[in-house]
């Protein structure tokens, strides 16, 4: 595998997502972390679900993001396909505002495991974060990169807390 090959899959149940979750893929790219996107129904295209899932370890992905609204169930399909870490990406959804899509997600019965991810606000952005620190714990680059982000992250609350207690004080 060189290093341009793909380590991190992002599947979403339509194209319309990912005007909605395309974070996950600029924190990817944050950390030069390869990734494909591919658009795919858990209820419409089933067979090509389970054969992505299927065949991801052997094409050198490392970890599978699916991202989907309403029933919400791509995840799931994904994680019965593949031994490979699966983070389910709820989407916001106009009736319900993501709630429906959320349930699907996080409620996986016993022995199928999918990380979810929240609804809209930091979830397609913490899926692409997350995807990093899972393979940061075999990849000692992606490691030192992401404690300078902490580090970084410490040094920006710091600041923002100056600023906010100078302004504070004059009232």
């Amino acid at each position: 595998m060189d290093d341009k090959s793909p380590r991190v899959g992002i599947v979403m149940g339509s194209d319309n997502d990912w005007s909605k979750i395309k974070a996950v893929a600029q924190a990817l790219q944050e950390f030069g972390v390869p990734f494909e996107a591919r658009v795919m129904s858990a209820h419409r295209t089933p067979h090509i679900v389970s054969q992505y899932a299927a065949d991801a370890q052997d094409r050198g992905l490392e970890v599978i993001i699916a991202a989907a609204g309403g029933a919400a169930h791509l995840a799931g399909v994904v994680a019965a396909h593949t031994t490979l870490p699966v983070i389910g990406l709820p989407v916001p959804t106009p009736d319900l505002g993501g709630l429906d899509s959320l349930l699907s997600t996080v409620q996986m019965p016993g022995d199928v495991p999918v990380a979810s991810m929240a609804v809209g606000m930091g979830g397609p952005r913490n899926a692409g974060l997350f995807a990093v620190q899972i393979l940061a714990t075999a990849d000692e680059v992606l490691r030192a990169k992401l404690t300078n982000f902490k580090q970084k992250l410490v040094k920006k609350i710091t600041e923002k807390n100056e600023q906010f207690q100078v302004a504070l004080k004059k009232g």
